[in-house]
């Protein structure tokens, strides 16, 4: 094969995987913008929810909780198994594996610390602007299960974007000899476009986060501690929704 035909084809590899995962919620994200800035309501009076109840009866609730969570996990299969030909470890190649876990750790708690205060800040200094809708982070009804659930939403949303927007995206473009400021703004850009559902705040901030994780793997070729850090922001992020009272989510300006 020669290196254009290689090229194209790897770039329509990239294309069929961003259309089946976070690239498609990106241009559903742009469409429900554009529909929520041309509404009559004022964008920071509306309202998004993450982690929706999806059925009045609990165990059919569960069901399809766990069938999304699981589902939402197939294109990180295939971006994975596609990073393995010619018989390489995709996951040594990103840094998935586990070789190094407390230091995994350890970097992607800081990360959270380092990503997650000032987010907080911007959501709500968004809101006070009215450029960020209201996120309510979790709408499922207390049962035994809705804590667990929750947590693997969260380990969900971090492979899925660590491992596509991360990973392999960032591979196949260094594959296609992109320049390194390319990558680096395409993986936070894309990262962005599939938050602007929730505003202009929460755009600019994952945007953000995006060129913080970019770098990060660039220079350490790992994914884990983006994986650990991603989990965790969104187990603070959902869980403490769930459990925080709601006065007090009120008083911080999150709700």
């Amino acid at each position: 094969m020669s290196d254009r035909a290689w090229r194209r084809r790897l770039t329509v590899e990239v294309w069929i995987v961003l259309g089946l995962s976070l690239g498609k919620s990106g241009v559903y994200a742009l469409v429900n913008i554009v529909a929520r800035l041309t509404d009559s309501t004022p964008l920071g009076q509306q309202t998004a929810t993450l982690n929706a109840s999806r059925s009045a009866r609990p165990y059919l609730d569960l069901t399809y909780q766990l069938l999304s969570i699981g589902f939402a996990l197939v294109p990180v299969a295939l971006a994975l198994y596609l990073l393995s030909a010619n018989g390489r470890s995709a996951v040594r190649r990103i840094g998935l594996d586990r070789t190094r876990p407390l230091r995994d750790l350890g970097v992607g708690v800081g990360l959270a610390a380092l990503i997650g205060l000032p987010g907080l800040g911007l959501y709500v200094a968004g809101r006070a602007l009215g450029i960020t809708v209201e996120v309510q982070a979790a709408a499922l009804g207390a049962a035994w299960w809705t804590v667990p659930v929750l947590v693997l939403s969260a380990l969900q949303n971090a492979l899925l974007e660590e491992v596509v927007v991360v990973g392999y995206l960032m591979e196949r473009l260094r594959d296609l000899r992109w320049r390194t400021p390319a990558i680096l703004v395409t993986s936070a850009l894309v990262r962005g476009s599939y938050h602007l559902y929730q505003g202009i705040g929460p755009f600019i901030g994952n945007v953000v986060m995006g060129l913080v994780f970019a770098e990060y793997f660039r220079r350490r070729r790992r994914t884990m501690p983006l994986v650990v850090a991603h989990t965790v922001l969104d187990v603070v992020a959902f869980v403490g929704y769930a459990l925080v009272p709601a006065a007090w989510r009120e008083a911080l300006g999150i709700t």
